[in-house]
């Protein structure tokens, strides 16, 4: 079981910035994929950026060029640095932990974080 703590949330105003973190209960290089989801009332959970265990990131297109996800493996760590903030971008950050373990058969765990509440106002 991987715990997974989330801080940074809160309320600004257009174009203003907000950093989230993330903190796992163990190693970040030996779970495979952390990332950043993004759920708003009446909408569907979406993807917002993700980062494999050796780096490699991937963003959602509505956040390219704005949100940079970043790591502290010292601090079991990931970041989402949210930067040029819409009134879209209004929604509960979940950060997620993906987990695959190939033994005598493979299995995947898929872990969440309480969810954090961002808010742009106009």
């Amino acid at each position: 079981q991987v715990q997974l703590v989330e801080s940074g949330g809160g309320l600004v105003q257009t174009g203003g910035s907000l950093r989230l973190s993330c903190t796992a209960s163990e190693s970040i290089l030996s779970i495979n994929t952390m990332g950043w989801y993004r759920q708003a009332p009446g909408k569907q959970r979406e993807l917002v950026a993700t980062m494999t265990s050796d780096g490699s990131t991937n963003y959602a297109d509505s956040v390219k060029g704005r949100f940079t996800i970043s790591r502290d493996n010292t601090k079991n760590t990931v970041y989402l640095q949210m930067n040029s903030l819409k009134p879209e971008d209004t929604a509960v950050y979940y950060c997620n932990a993906y987990v695959v373990v190939v033994s005598t058969y493979t299995r995947t765990y898929d872990y969440w974080g309480q969810g954090t509440q961002v808010t742009v106002s106009t």
